[in-house]
């Protein structure tokens, strides 16, 4: 799809279905153990299930008490109890316990695990080899999908970046598939499939295959999504790592959003108690600010809390009908308007003073060093001081790792200096977390003395030709990241402007890292979608390790004149920020198309560094 010209974006498919299809799965599969249950679940299914069915849904179907997994069931709990968790070994054993115990105390039970997504054969061999096997009735919630906002659709499996890009792990590539085979046949057919990425390519081929096994249920459809685009994590790490400053970015990095909601404490809400807050387009307030530069946000709001006063201070001169019109039909919603606004404005105070504290200015112009490859020596002194002064592990990590990233590794000497530092400052137990920021290239050490390639070239002449494809691919991985540099310039993604970036009027997507840089996924995307197809970015494809694709389904019909064609579904394997959702937002008002975001779940800097660390608190 080449872009049109500037056009009102289409609106995006209604994803209201997605949350009634699991919710009905979930009641079915609930009714069929009959009768009063207790149901376990697993808790990182907690805040995902309150958003398909809330705790009135699970009692109507019977379920009596809620425990979280790992909790032990009270002594006159249930005949009858339901696990609802993760396909994870540990769980399997937790609930292998529960059974044995009844079997050892002569109780009798029913016991039913439902699976979501899905169920591993793993889970199966752990619950045979506790000699619980015969016991339980295995079934799977097939939920893939869950909905945020219009716009976003999460998977919520934050566990797929280190399974997949650090562990080796494969597994989550079939839900990943089937959810892909589930969007295509409730919204496609997708006329054109792009992407980047080894877990990418492999999502993709998994999908076409399940769509030929299923002779393509939605064909001859007219689609609602046009274009897909799937984008592995480590194609661009340096987006992620970078400090979020459009609004909805630095709520999640300063307060956690958890599953589109997110918990305001008193510094927020000056009471002495803390709200859940759902934020999404239904907000009116923050659906105005949310993909804002952080320092517009401010006189938004002021200019906000004006006009609701003016609309308040309207019932001065109002007689009685027009009185009770106004309190009938306006003031609930001024009053909610009111409330969200002053949240909001408690999160703003929240942040500037939480920000402030971390010398956030400093670090931001030493990320833009970084990004723009100038006084490297100056923003090694400050991450040096960043991790002797023990602001916190984690940020000193992330700053590190920008570092190597941007610099095609560490010189030796450095990355020695800045580890025994760390090492000194933050524990010995962060050794494993060195190894493992090693092995997925984000912290990494420059070869003394050759390249790599050049290794590469000497290993390859003393093997056979597969032997030899296999050693590039591994050579590959530790070179994955070492070409930033090269491909900034190639593809501009350092803006060259004139005098000051306008932030109120941004220019391009570059305003999402307050002009300095424009995210490298983004910049891929659209190029591609402008291009409709990889032509002309081969040196940018080499440079990012290859394994790309552009595929185009034969059955479906390229008629430019639908909406469908405006929409592109972009999939992130392995995380996808906030700063992202912006920018392609942005985008997409620019060229009059509409950009949904599939993820495997939302990410930010702190969520990957905290998924590499072995020392757990």
């Amino acid at each position: 799809m080449a872009f049109a010209g500037r056009r009102d974006a289409p609106e995006p498919p209604d994803f209201g279905i997605l949350k009634r299809l699991a919710r009905d799965q979930l009641v079915y599969l609930l009714e069929q153990l009959p009768g009063k249950k207790d149901l376990f679940i697993e808790a990182d299914l907690m805040s995902p299930l309150d958003r398909i069915a809330n705790v009135s849904i699970l009692k109507q179907h019977d379920v009596d008490k809620l425990y979280k997994v790992e909790t032990r069931p009270a002594p006159g709990a249930s005949d009858q109890f339901c696990f609802l968790v993760r396909p994870r070994v540990r769980t399997m054993r937790f609930i292998a316990d529960i059974v044995n115990a009844d079997k050892m105390s002569g109780r009798s039970r029913k016991y039913k695990i439902i699976f979501s997504p899905q169920k591993f054969y793993a889970c199966e061999m752990v619950l045979e080899e506790e000699g619980v096997f015969g016991d339980v009735t295995c079934d799977e919630w097939s939920f893939y999908l869950l909905p945020l906002d219009e716009d976003i659709i999460s998977m919520e499996l934050p566990e797929f970046f280190r399974d997949y890009f650090l562990e080796g792990d494969h597994r989550w590539i079939n839900p990943v598939a089937r959810a892909l085979q589930l969007l295509n046949s409730l919204y496609g057919p997708f006329g054109k499939a792009y992407g980047i990425g080894r877990c990418a390519k492999m999502s993709h081929e998994l999908w076409r295959d399940l769509e030929e096994e299923s002779e393509g249920e939605g064909q001859g459809r007219k689609p609602e999504i046009g274009h897909v685009f799937l984008m592995d994590r480590d194609v661009d790490y340096v987006t992620a790592l970078c400090s979020q400053v459009v609004y909805e970015g630095l709520v999640d990095d300063t307060f956690r959003i958890k599953c589109g909601s997110v918990d305001f404490g008193p510094d927020v809400t000056s009471s002495d108690k803390s709200i859940k807050v759902l934020l999404n387009a239904q907000d009116k307030v923050f659906s105005q600010i949310r993909n804002e530069h952080f320092s517009s946000v401010f006189g938004f709001l002021s200019q906000k809390s004006r006009n609701l006063q003016a609309q308040y201070d309207r019932r001065r001169g109002m007689d009685i009908k027009q009185m009770k019109d106004f309190v009938s039909q306006e003031l609930k919603g001024l009053k909610q308007e009111h409330r969200l606004l002053s949240l909001h404005i408690g999160a703003c105070e929240s942040i500037m003073k939480k920000k402030t504290k971390q010398d956030f200015q400093e670090t931001i112009k030493a990320e833009h060093s970084l990004l723009e490859g100038f006084d490297i020596r100056e923003s090694t002194s400050f991450i040096e001081e960043h991790i002797d002064r023990q602001v916190s592990p984690i940020e000193s990590l992330r700053l590190m790792c920008l570092l190597s990233i941007t610099e095609n590794g560490l010189i030796p000497k450095d990355y020695r200096s800045l580890k025994t530092q760390y090492l000194q400052s933050y524990g010995p137990e962060h050794l494993l977390t060195f190894h493992n920021l090693k092995r997925i290239g984000l912290l990494t050490e420059q070869a003394a003395g050759e390249t790599l390639t050049a290794v590469e070239s000497k290993v390859s002449k003393l093997v056979t030709d597969r032997a030899a494809g296999k050693i590039t691919d591994a050579f590959n991985s530790l070179a994955r990241k070492s070409n930033f540099r090269a491909i900034s310039k190639k593809l501009g993604l350092i803006p060259r402007v004139e005098g000051e970036y306008d932030l109120k009027m941004p220019r391009d997507m570059a305003y999402v890292f307050g002009g300095a840089y424009v995210p490298l996924s983004c910049k891929i995307i659209e190029q591609v979608l402008e291009r409709r197809g990889w032509q002309g970015l081969e040196e940018v494809v080499r440079l990012l390790n290859g394994n790309e694709f552009s595929v185009s389904d034969s059955t479906v019909e390229d008629n430019p004149a639908w909406e469908s064609q405006r929409v592109i579904l972009t999939v992130f394997l392995g995380g996808c920020t906030f700063s992202e959702i912006a920018a392609l937002r942005f985008l997409g008002k620019e060229r009059g198309c509409k950009f949904i975001f599939l993820t495997t779940a939302i990410t930010n800097s702190a969520r990957m560094m905290e998924a590499m660390i072995e020392a757990r608190a």
